[in-house]
C-alpha cells in the first residue's frame, strides 16, 4: 500500500537523495538560478522554501537546523543576511521553476529554478 507517500524517491536511496537536494539547495543559493531537471527541480522546492523560512527567523536555533542540513556556513551565512532580507516581506514562494524543453541527450524534461527575489535584483540592475 502507497499511504501518505507523497514524495518521491528520486529512485535514489535516502542518504543519496538528501545530499542531493542539500547539493541542489546550496547551488540555488550560491547561484540564484540553476537548471535541473523537472522531477529534481520538483523534489527541491519545498526543501529550499522550508530552509528559507528558516532562515527568515534569524535565531540561533534556526541557523544551526539550516547549518546541518547545508554544511556550508559560508553558504548558510549568505542565506540568513542577503536571501532572507530580500524575501522578508514575501509570505513564501520564495522560488521560481520554469520548463524549459527536453534535453537532448535522453530528452529528459528540464526546468530552471530561480529565487523570484534575486531574479527582481538581477533584472533590475541590467536595466540600468
Amino acid at each position: 500500500m502507497r499511504h501518505r507517500k507523497h514524495h518521491g524517491g528520486l529512485n535514489r536511496p535516502t542518504g543519496h537523495r538528501r545530499a542531493l537536494l542539500a547539493n541542489l539547495a546550496t547551488a540555488l543559493i550560491t547561484h540564484g538560478r540553476i537548471e535541473t531537471t523537472e522531477p529534481k527541480a520538483r523534489a527541491m522546492r519545498p526543501y529550499v522554501e522550508k530552509l528559507i523560512t528558516l532562515a527568515k527567523r534569524g535565531d540561533l536555533h534556526s541557523r544551526r537546523q539550516v547549518l546541518a542540513k547545508l554544511k556550508h556556513r559560508p553558504i548558510v551565512d549568505r542565506l540568513f543576511d542577503d536571501i532572507a532580507k530580500a524575501s522578508a516581506e514575501r509570505c513564501g514562494g520564495y522560488t521560481r521553476m520554469v520548463k524549459t524543453g527536453f534535453r537532448n541527450g535522453d530528452a529528459a524534461p528540464m526546468a530552471v529554478v530561480e529565487l523570484v527575489d534575486q531574479a527582481v535584483e538581477v533584472e533590475s540592475s541590467q536595466e540600468g
